[in-house]
């Protein structure tokens, strides 16, 4: 492993109107648009939303990993700063530059470990494969490489378990292998694409927590793919809160908390199970929990103007019309509402 590195003011990933769309028997559908963020060195950024908001299709279109028969369509400027100091367009490389940064200054942690891991061979085999492609090891150096890889995220018997199969491990132990594998070259950007969801709730603390100290040892940025906002409050520093394929709001995990600016970040919060407990505290009521009514939009049918209307109490005159911009209102947040300071106070 490297010693840290030191942050800088330089993103480590900045990305500029990332859009993705795709070939379906209705035409084009455009799965996700207009999505920019930035990722400082050592710094996690959680990506959240509704299943379907365009997380995970943001993620697979940065890697450049869209299956062959979606036709898949990205648009825009993902730019990645190398381990040399090199800046890259990731969208803009051909196939073998990106298979040269894949799995070895770029790597991803999958959602569900076993259609990710090969079932026909060892872990310790699959680890070594990422060592020998990357780092120019033989054979031996390779599973030697593996073993210690093994040990470093804490997998009991590494030995042993280098020559077992996927089926044959448990699903947390199965997820860990999965972060062995992404930090197997030690990785300048590592993105998680809810990495704990199959998982129950004490495995899922040990593979954040484990998550965590990777990164304050090697230094790496983590886009962090989750639904959950407990684990997002825990261990992110700045939040990017996704819907119907954009980015309506962005700010440091605090402030976003505190005082959430979007009515669909709100919306968010206020399904917790805590917010409905100290909501009910306030007033003396029962605690009930709220729900955000209505249901997404369909990507073939999006409404005029802002996606979230529909569904939005504060919607008026105006929000049918026109998309709203992303656009900085106070320090580093940024919220896309034409109505954000008429309805939305600080």
């Amino acid at each position: 492993m490297n010693t840290p590195r030191d942050p800088s003011s330089v993103p480590r990933l900045s990305v500029r109107a990332l859009s993705t769309s795709f070939s379906t028997d209705r035409g084009r559908v455009t799965s996700v648009a207009d999505v920019s963020f930035d990722i400082a060195p050592a710094r996690t950024l959680a990506l959240v939303g509704e299943s379907g908001s365009g997380k995970s299709v943001t993620s697979l279109g940065l890697m450049g990993l869209h299956a062959k028969g979606s036709q898949a369509i990205v648009g825009g400027e993902a730019w990645f700063v190398r381990r040399d100091g090199q800046r890259v367009d990731l969208l803009a490389l051909p196939e073998d530059g990106k298979r040269r940064l894949r799995g070895n200054e770029l790597a991803m942690i999958f959602q569900e470990p076993m259609t990710s891991l090969n079932p026909v061979l060892t872990v310790g085999e699959q680890i070594a494969e990422s060592a020998r492609l990357h780092l120019s090891m033989d054979r031996r150096e390779a599973l030697r490489h593996a073993r210690k890889m093994l040990d470093l995220v804490e997998i009991p018997a590494a030995e042993r378990r280098l020559h077992e199969y996927p089926h044959q491990l448990s699903g947390g132990m199965r997820q860990r292998v999965m972060i062995a594998l992404a930090m197997a070259c030690d990785p300048t950007l590592l993105i998680a694409d809810e990495p704990t969801t199959a998982l129950d709730v004490t495995i899922q603390a040990q593979i954040l927590a484990l998550i965590q100290r990777l990164q304050k040892e090697t230094g790496m940025s983590v886009l962090f793919i989750t639904h959950n906002l407990g684990v997002v409050a825990q261990y992110a520093d700045h939040v990017a809160v996704m819907y119907a394929g954009r980015i309506v709001e962005t700010a440091a995990v605090g402030p976003l908390f505190a005082a959430p600016r979007h009515p669909y970040t709100r919306g968010l919060l206020a399904c917790l199970p805590g917010m409905a407990v100290r909501g009910a505290a306030a007033d003396g009521a029962r605690p009930r929990l709220t729900a955000i009514s209505g249901q997404v939009c369909s990507p073939f049918e999006p409404p005029p103007g802002c996606a979230y209307a529909p569904r939005c109490p504060q919607r008026g005159a105006g929000c049918e019309a026109a998309m709203p911009p992303l656009a900085a209102i106070e320090g580093e947040r940024q919220v896309r509402c034409l109505r954000v300071e008429e309805e939305c106070p600080a």
